[in-house]
């Protein structure tokens, strides 16, 4: 297992879309989204990106002769394709899997992997590539530094965690109605913001072998990783932050975009 973490993969939020919210422009002088949350892993430390999209990528592949990627930063396209009878990708953890397939060289490194409409601070994506004796890691968010209501927190994934902050348990989109069980002792709710520091080699059996969710009809990242901790448990270090991250969920998140950037 090479420990060198030097490799950031994003997933992009639908494949299937013709626009991708990450190419939105933002900020005073508009720039795609994808080009802040870039510069900040280039910036933290990170050389190579994957960037995973959909067979419609042209896009993204144009990005590069605008000078939105960092020069030194090597860039590589995973395609995840949509399957005969089905209208859109298979899920996160499918997104993942065919990026491994694609590069195997991810199954035998340590990596970053976050979703392409969130902007994470540099210090979020520093601390995933510092040493910790885990191989794998997660950025656990409060609730309460993120600012956002209920029943945003009830979009994401909440979890609970170990005293010596391993991670037990990841429910993604709980109902909002049990929130409160998932309060940590100092009230606290802890929520993934879906970035990730994997050991390729121990996540992708459970990327091959996540089943899909009853209720949304995809194979979901989460999922894989709650296998992975049932079956290799102190498995996944959980790094606390509490700080805002910018989220382009909805369209209406744009403005505030523009006021942060």
């Amino acid at each position: 297992m090479k420990t060198s973490l030097q490799s950031f993969v994003i997933k992009s939020e639908n494949p299937s879309n013709l626009v991708h919210k990450s190419l939105i422009p933002v900020g005073a002088v508009p720039k795609p989204f994808l080009y802040y949350l870039v510069r900040k892993a280039f910036s933290a430390g990170y050389s190579k990106l994957y960037l995973i999209t959909g067979k419609e990528n042209q896009a993204f592949q144009e990005l590069e002769s605008k000078g939105i990627f960092p020069e030194g930063m090597q860039i590589c396209y995973a395609v995840q394709p949509i399957p005969k009878g089905r209208t859109k990708p298979l899920g996160t953890a499918d997104a993942l899997q065919e990026c491994m397939e694609q590069f195997p060289e991810l199954k035998e490194q340590m990596f970053t992997v976050c979703n392409g409409d969130n902007l994470y601070s540099e210090g979020a994506l520093r601390d995933l590539r510092t040493h910790r004796d885990s191989p794998n890691a997660l950025i656990s968010y409060a609730s309460s530094g993120l600012k956002f209501n209920a029943e945003r927190v009830a979009k994401f994934a909440v979890m609970t965690i170990s005293e010596h902050n391993f991670l037990k348990e990841i429910v993604e989109k709980p109902d909002l109605q049990n929130l409160s069980q998932y309060r940590d002792v100092s009230g606290e709710l802890r929520v993934s913001m879906n970035i990730f520091s994997f050991s390729g080699e121990m996540i992708y059996p459970f990327l091959k072998s996540c089943p899909l969710d009853k209720a949304r009809n995809e194979k979901e990242l989460t999922k894989a990783v709650s296998n992975m901790i049932r079956a290799h448990p102190k498995s996944m270090l959980c790094m606390p932050r509490s700080e805002h991250i910018p989220d382009l969920t909805d369209a209406w998140d744009i403005p505030s975009f523009k006021k942060l950037l």
